[in-house]
């Protein structure tokens, strides 16, 4: 299928490692222009190189930490360069352990990095998106929305009112040609995959490895997937092949999640 993204600009988070740079792979591959968004310009640029150079492509250096920076940054470039047609909101999720001993400044942390960033996101880039009549909001999230993972408390929490403020997006913005998705990736071969193995391996006594076949062993498919395959479903949400999908939460995860 010719996902025909030419003429598209996309703007994709976390884009330098894992997911995120994968999808900057996958999008830029079917003729998007892809613009990188990292606070490591070092991995930027090299992210940056070894795009498919189909596209003239660009990046900026923004912390996630301050909403408020992120914000005009991204409004300055804008004005600079282009608006975007796709968003793929992706960050990296906090740290594990139990919810009830989290700190505070654990949820204030995530939830800025997580909601608040993704808000001022999508408050920058939809203006250009009405006058297009297109729009593609994907944000990343996890599987945690339909099925709270244990030792990912914090997490948990925040992806949850991530996926509550996606889907209250989706309905104010279908009628402008903007569509709003979330996709929810289980067990991926990602740095964030080992530091959780690493941290069941520490817990249970266990070695690495086992760990991570009993990880395997509760997904039907009997394997992580690869950032790629994870890709490839934003890669489809993000294009007009799939205008009429609007407010889901999709599930990439080998068919461990128990839920419908």
């Amino acid at each position: 299928m010719d996902l025909n993204l030419n003429n598209k600009y996309a703007l994709v988070c976390g884009s330098t490692a894992g997911i995120g740079k994968a999808t900057a792979f996958a999008l830029a591959e079917e003729g998007a222009q892809v613009t990188l968004i990292a606070r490591n310009e070092e991995k930027l640029k090299a992210t940056l190189a070894a795009l498919p150079q189909n596209r003239k492509h660009d990046y900026i250096v923004a912390d996630f930490s301050n909403p408020e920076e992120l914000k005009t940054k991204v409004a300055n470039y804008i004005s600079k360069h282009h608006g975007f047609h796709i968003l793929v909101n992706n960050t990296g999720g906090p740290a594990g352990g139990p919810v009830f001993s989290a700190e505070l400044k654990a949820f204030d942390s995530a939830f800025t990095q997580h909601l608040k960033c993704n808000h001022v996101l999508v408050q920058t880039l939809v203006p250009f998106m009405k006058t297009e009549n297109y729009g593609r909001i994907i944000n990343v999230i996890s599987t945690s929305v339909k099925q709270p993972l244990d030792g990912l408390g914090v997490s948990n929490t925040i992806r949850g009112a991530v996926a509550n403020w996606s889907k209250t997006l989706a309905n104010e913005l279908g009628s402008f040609g903007i569509t709003v998705n979330n996709v929810l990736p289980g067990a991926t071969g990602t740095e964030r995959l080992t530091e959780i193995i690493k941290n069941k391996s520490a817990k249970t006594g266990t070695t690495q490895e086992a760990a991570a076949l009993a990880m395997k062993q509760a997904i039907p498919a009997k394997r992580f997937a690869q950032p790629e395959e994870l890709a490839h479903a934003i890669t489809f949400l993000a294009s007009a092949r799939a205008g009429y999908i609007n407010g889901i939460n999709l599930p990439v995860d080998g068919g461990r999640t128990k839920s419908l």
